[in-house]
């Protein structure tokens, strides 16, 4: 895993550069001469999902929210007829727009029941 370097001479931080004559990498400060051989060859990693799967995320108090839009959607726990509702919160692209519920009687999290008979019977798309 690549970490950060500081230079030894000034402790600015290093950055990675090819050294054509001794063709190996080096971190190279920017503000002096000083330059030191790199231990690690990774000098950045792209660590994707594998599971893209949204959650509810923080649901505490959201009942009380006066920016919230209330729907009459049943709560599956309780059965309390009156839930606020708002978007999934990681944003991601590939992902399409859930709306998930959160009760305003007991504070459960939930989304449309009918949404998820409608992935069972298309096989999750």
């Amino acid at each position: 895993m690549a970490s950060l370097h500081f230079c030894s001479e000034c402790n600015n931080l290093l950055y990675p550069k090819a050294d054509p004559d001794r063709r190996v990498l080096v971190y190279a400060c920017r503000m002096c001469p000083y330059d030191e051989t790199a231990s690690n060859m990774c000098v950045y990693r792209n660590d994707l999902l594998t599971i893209t799967k949204e959650q509810a995320g923080e649901t505490q108090d959201l009942a009380s929210d006066p920016t919230l839009a209330h729907a009459a959607m049943q709560c599956p726990k309780c059965g309390h007829h009156d839930a606020v509702f708002y978007q999934d919160q990681s944003k991601r692209n590939e992902t399409r727009m859930t709306l998930f519920y959160a009760c305003c009687s007991c504070g459960h999290s939930f989304t449309d029941p009918a949404i998820q008979r409608e992935k069972e019977d298309t096989g999750g798309f």
